[in-house]
């Protein structure tokens, strides 16, 4: 896996170092790695505020209703093992008896 930081412009993974700059083969950005090591990152927060990581547990604190599905996610339903990501939907997870689904953060409380 790579250690070097995706394209700001289009998310590519492909990026690569030349002379100190960082350049993107699929959109040709280029930017300086001095600028890119200075960014700060993502901080993801719960409904009462408490910073949220990979991996963490977290319940739902009020009833869902997913697009598309005829259920509801439940006040109080627990939420194992979380992955943050970076989209308009802050959390990807699987919830039991409704499998993967995106969660947006300021609906969840961290256990």
């Amino acid at each position: 896996m790579s250690s070097l930081p995706p394209c700001p412009q289009c998310k590519s993974e492909f990026t690569y170092e030349d002379s100190g700059n960082y350049i993107c083969p699929e959109c040709a950005h280029e930017w300086s790695a001095s600028a890119a090591d200075t960014e700060t990152a993502r901080v993801y927060r719960d409904a009462s505020g408490n910073v949220l990581q990979d991996g963490d547990t977290v319940t739902v604190i009020k009833d869902l209703k997913p697009k598309g599905s005829g259920g509801v996610i439940k006040q109080g339903t627990k939420v194992k093992n979380i992955r943050l990501v970076d989209s308009d939907h802050d959390i990807d997870c699987k919830i039991e008896g409704f499998g993967a689904m995106s969660l947006k953060s300021e609906f969840v409380r961290k256990v």
